[in-house]
């Protein structure tokens, strides 16, 4: 079996350990004599597996016991419209702009309310994340939205913004589990988990309690209202239950390696492996400007697009899959998740190192 270094943003590399562990219970989970991919969603060994996903995640996040935790379905991009839809009363809600997925995520939410631009580093490409100390928030203002990790530039938020006290919604896709949290910081923290966490299709929202309603001012549907969810225990339809099962697997090896203070650890020894070679030639351009960078997704390129190009090519014979980077900025992109071996990284710098050499 030959595993290459997967540095896809997404669908993303997930432990071996957990994998193999999939492979040998595809068959019969625990003495069931299924898959769990066959297991009914209300049986006492889905419930089991659901609980113990739920305990786990609060376990390594230390979650308050005043937010709930639940599984839905419809990916990261749903929740653009479930957040307006659940959490305004005034029609009002602000928004700092740090790539796309914020971008469009204020579009969305502009089909439901007033929404104002805060801050933003759209003139610059998004390469930065604008200083949010002390920002023009609303009295009114219903919630803050940031995007915390941005997937496609390479930047992250090293200090959450100032939100005078409004409820701070983020969405967490590609940092979620990369390191500690105050979770009392935010109202809601939701995450597709396709990033760092498990397979695509699914999303982790952490809710505070006072923040779930059913009062809504909108026609809501049924699926995209919190409370039915948390009344339901994620239970409310059939959820995507091999998805939930890879997770809590996942959060059981995060456990086992040391918790969120390791990971964060690795995540950034690995991190700097990249970004101090990187800061070492001007062969590569490194996207995001150094205050602004993410542990999780490293965006660099040449200054030619055609040399590039060469460069994913040829990564791939070298063991290297997934490195182009995303249409809207070319170049190339390492996603280094928790999963992700330093091996990996120190595949990656040799090979750039090579690279170079041979096309000065």
């Amino acid at each position: 079996m030959k595993r290459v270094f997967n540095f896809s943003a997404g669908p993303a590399v997930l432990p071996e350990d957990v994998l193999k562990e999939a492979a040998a219970e595809m068959l019969d989970y625990e003495g069931t004599g299924m898959s769990v991919m066959e297991m009914s969603h209300r049986s006492k060994p889905f419930e089991k597996i659901l609980n113990d996903a739920i305990q786990d995640l609060r376990d390594l996040m230390n979650i308050p016991d005043n937010y709930k935790v639940i599984f839905v379905q419809g990916g990261a991009s749903q929740q653009f419209a479930a957040v307006p839809m659940n959490l305004m009363k005034n029609k009002k809600a602000d928004y700092i702009l740090t790539g796309q997925f914020s971008t469009k995520a204020y579009q969305e939410a502009q089909l439901f309310g007033d929404i104002k631009v805060l801050a933003s580093s759209k003139e610059s490409k998004f390469s930065y994340i604008p200083d949010c100390s002390d920002l023009d928030v609303r009295d009114d203002a219903d919630y803050v939205y940031i995007c915390e990790n941005n997937t496609i530039y390479g930047t992250k938020f090293h200090e959450l913004p100032n939100t005078k006290g409004k409820p701070l919604v983020s969405d967490q896709s590609s940092c979620f589990l990369s390191e500690p949290i105050d979770v009392t910081k935010y109202g809601v923290i939701y995450a597709g988990v396709q990033k760092n966490v498990g397979p695509a299709g699914l999303v982790v929202l952490i809710i505070r309690e006072d923040l779930i309603r059913d009062d809504l001012e909108f026609v809501t549907p049924t699926m995209l209202k919190w409370k039915t969810q948390v009344d339901n225990n994620s239970l409310y339809n059939t959820p995507n239950s091999y998805s939930i099962y890879i997770c809590g697997k996942v959060f059981k090896w995060l456990k086992a390696n040391g918790g969120l203070e390791a990971m964060k650890k690795r995540n950034q020894e690995k991190a700097a492996i990249l970004y101090d070679y990187l800061d070492t030639t001007d062969f590569y351009i490194c996207a995001a400007e150094k205050g602004s960078r993410s542990m999780m997704n490293v965006t660099f390129k040449t200054k030619d697009p055609e040399l590039d190009a060469k460069f994913v090519e040829e990564a791939k014979k070298n063991n290297i899959a997934n490195i182009k980077g995303h249409r809207s900025i070319g170049g190339m992109r390492a996603s280094i998740y928790n999963a992700m071996p330093k091996a990996g990284v120190e595949a990656l710098v040799a090979f750039m190192k090579k690279f170079e050499e041979e096309n000065k």
